[in-house]
């Protein structure tokens, strides 16, 4: 009977994941059945961290500009209430962008919001 020779596809599935296991510490990058461990544990939080990216962002940006409008005495909910009172449609990253970069159109924006509050 002739020889077979196997594991072709079972070195190659292991070979994917020491790959994916490259850079982790000790035996979690050498041995197998750790590595798959963690692979599926790393696989799995940066799924996770996809998710609180974006969170985190959003929180960043309302800190951003609840400081920049609190140096106009104005705190971000009333901020962010004159807004949609007055219609106007930017989001949280272009606000923050705004007051950190340029400060002298933030200016101007709080002050057409205020003069415009005080007019309706």
């Amino acid at each position: 009977m002739t020889r077979i020779k196997r594991g072709n596809v079972a070195r190659k599935r292991r070979k994917k994941i020491l790959k994916l296991a490259k850079g982790f510490r000790g035996s979690h990058s050498k041995l197998f059945r750790t590595a798959k461990q963690q692979v599926l544990k790393a696989l799995k939080y940066s799924y996770i961290g996809r998710k609180h990216r974006k969170r985190n962002y959003r929180r960043l940006w309302i800190i951003r500009i609840n400081a920049a409008t609190r140096f106009y005495n104005i705190n971000y909910s009333q901020f962010i209430y004159l807004l949609k009172k007055r219609n106007i449609a930017l989001n949280r990253k272009v606000l923050s962008q705004l007051a950190l970069i340029d400060e002298q159109a933030f200016t101007y924006f709080i002050q057409f919001i205020k003069s415009s509050n005080s007019s309706v």
